[in-house]
């Protein structure tokens, strides 16, 4: 008999790591929110059909972003910075956004964006581009 693996919180939307909908008024906060919604979807649809090997990969990456030797801030900044260096959008969104509600500042990510950067090479910066839209959008527009 197989071990029963639970479904993993930070893929929830009622989860403590699931990331909320903003409530930014405009397009671009509808952006985010249709992220949300169709990350949201997608992940339902994994925990529907997922094995034990995905759902215990769910779990750990849920796992290594808790407070321990690092802050959590510092381990979403350092989830961010992955994100750029492997160009991967979707990851750099659902970063940014768990990095505003760990409350970066825009000195904080601007500082975490240039490592990434420094790493991942010029390559990097439509994604650098695109990671400071969202950031804007997420501090309402105030930069």
């Amino acid at each position: 008999m197989e071990p029963v693996v639970k479904a993993n919180p930070r893929f929830k939307p009622e989860g403590k790591r699931a990331a909320t909908s903003t409530k930014t008024p405009g397009l671009k906060g509808r952006q985010l929110a249709r992220f949300q919604q169709e990350r949201t979807r997608l992940n339902e649809l994994v925990t529907k059909y997922a094995g034990r090997g995905i759902k215990r990969f769910y779990s750990i990456d849920a796992q290594v972003y808790q407070p321990g030797a690092l802050p959590a801030k510092t381990k979403e900044m350092l989830g961010l910075v992955a994100s750029v260096v492997l160009r991967c959008d979707d990851c750099i969104k659902y970063h940014l956004i768990n990095c505003h509600q760990q409350r970066v500042t825009s000195a904080e990510l601007d500082e975490a964006l240039a490592i990434a950067m420094t790493v991942g090479g010029s390559i990097t910066i439509p994604h650098i581009r695109r990671a400071f839209e969202a950031w804007d959008e997420l501090s309402g527009n105030r930069g």
